[in-house]
């Protein structure tokens, strides 16, 4: 019965009475996996349209990393007003606000307590609630603001449990308002050049994809000043994939996830830690500092997990932030007559099992399949930054479906769904790496829904 109490802890199912009994798959004993929503669908959010906004209003929370570069980025997107910026620490707020200081934008700040983002959100002047805090706040965040009349924008992931999942769900359907992951990656260059080539069948029929994490974090984890209260370290107790979505979105996007197909079940597989441990250890002995982490299980070096789709496709994930490897999403997609793999770089595309293609004929294919918003702002994009440039991509292409009143290319269904492989993956690695369930949280609707236009 251990197992079944921490997954009801982990997943937040406990208190919601959620639990049904076991699926009907291979679960390990006691798994207690429940996946049903609790009610019909209010309101198919996929393909959903809110009314146009001539400005688009934002206020950001959370400006300590991730928020501060999206501060300086989106003043300079046309049509937006960015009306407040909220940071716990009051230094960072103003050191956000100073940033934009030579733009027209003139926030107004709100910290130096715990609910003073409630405060910004309780506006009638913002349309939009951009949210990049750490990530146990994310849900609570994101609902609030939708339940306040405000579109909400949230870094990856979305939520850390199936309940929250949920709750971002039933809240955006419930509201009409949109909640997107602001998954960046879905943005790169290759990945947009590539779902573009697999909407017009070059793949053919994509059976496989492969996405991933893998960057050395393991000194900024582990680095007093890079977050607050060791946030980010304290995250990785967990034991499966602890950030799944960069590697997932993209290629789900291609795969029709949501839109024609969806994640049926997974199954994973976590190896010890043989890393973190160590390293905490090491500056126990000389700062006491650390003396905290010593006795904290972390999560394994490598979490590897392989989901099935509806229609018998597969999708395997990787995650490893602590092993010094170089960086690497994967980013593979291999269908019937075309297979397509970024990393190791340079990306790469082959129509056979002889040869890659050359580099000529990967020029031409760039140019035969270059997404419109790339020709349209890609230039700019690398010229403003933020990971080459897919940062900024990201942010000018919400801003414009918002003045636009046209679809989000990622909605609410799209982030609960990417944002569960982290607890369903923490439930079957404790269960043996016995195959879990994956709700569908569009009820029924994946069928129908059709395939996000991502600017292509």
């Amino acid at each position: 019965m251990n197992n079944r109490r921490e997954f009801l802890k982990l997943t937040g199912l406990a208190g919601a009475g959620l639990l049904a009994g076991c699926s009907t798959r291979n679960l390990a004993k006691d798994s207690g996996t429940v996946l049903e929503p609790r009610q019909m669908q209010k309101f198919n959010m996929c393909g959903y349209a809110a009314p146009a906004l001539q400005t688009v209003r934002i206020g950001f929370i959370g400006v300590g990393n991730r928020g501060a570069a999206a501060v300086k980025r989106i003043s300079k997107i046309e049509g937006v007003e960015i009306k407040a910026i909220c940071d716990l620490r009051p230094e960072k707020a103003e050191a956000a606000k100073q940033a934009i200081a030579n733009t027209i934008h003139r926030p107004d700040l709100y910290s130096g307590a715990e609910n003073a983002w409630k405060k910004m959100c309780e506006r009638n002047d913002i349309d939009l609630v951009y949210i990049a805090t750490p990530w146990k706040l994310h849900t609570p965040m994101a609902v609030f603001a939708m339940e306040h009349d405000k579109h909400a924008a949230v870094e990856v992931p979305a939520a850390e449990t199936i309940e929250e999942c949920w709750q971002l769900v039933e809240t955006s359907e419930k509201t009409r308002k949109h909640c997107m992951m602001l998954e960046n990656c879905c943005y790169d260059f290759f990945e947009l050049l590539t779902l573009n080539m697999a909407r017009q069948g070059f793949f053919g029929e994509i059976v496989h994809a492969e996405g991933a994490y893998l960057h050395d974090l393991l000194e900024e984890n582990f680095s007093k000043e890079k977050y607050q209260d060791m946030w980010r370290l304290k995250e990785n107790y967990i034991s499966g994939n602890l950030y799944p979505t960069h590697g997932l979105g993209p290629v789900a996007q291609a795969m029709n996830i949501n839109r024609g197909d969806k994640m049926d079940y997974l199954v994973s597989v976590s190896g010890n830690d043989f890393m973190m441990g160590a390293m905490a250890r090491d500056l126990a002995a000389k700062d006491s500092f650390y003396q905290q982490f010593t006795r904290k299980g972390f999560r394994g070096n490598m979490n590897v997990t392989t989901v099935r789709t509806n229609k018998g496709k597969t999708i395997m994930i990787q995650h490893d932030v602590s092993t010094p490897r170089p960086y690497s999403r994967l980013h593979l997609i291999s269908g019937t007559k075309a297979i397509a793999q970024k990393y190791p770089l340079p990306a790469r595309i082959a129509t056979s099992h002889l040869n890659w293609l050359s580099p000529q004929e990967m020029k031409a294919l760039e140019q035969q399949y270059q997404p419109a918003i790339v020709k349209q702002i890609g230039e700019l994009a690398k010229k403003v930054g933020g990971h080459g440039g897919m940062d900024f991509m990201m942010d000018w292409r919400l801003i414009d479906c918002l003045r636009k009143g046209l679809p989000l290319d990622i909605d609410v269904y799209d982030a609960a769904s990417w944002s569960a492989i982290k607890p369903l993956s923490e439930n079957s690695v404790d269960n043996r790496s016995n195959s879990i369930d994956i709700p569908d949280f569009t009820k029924g609707h994946w069928a129908l829904n059709k395939p996000s236009s991502m600017g292509l």
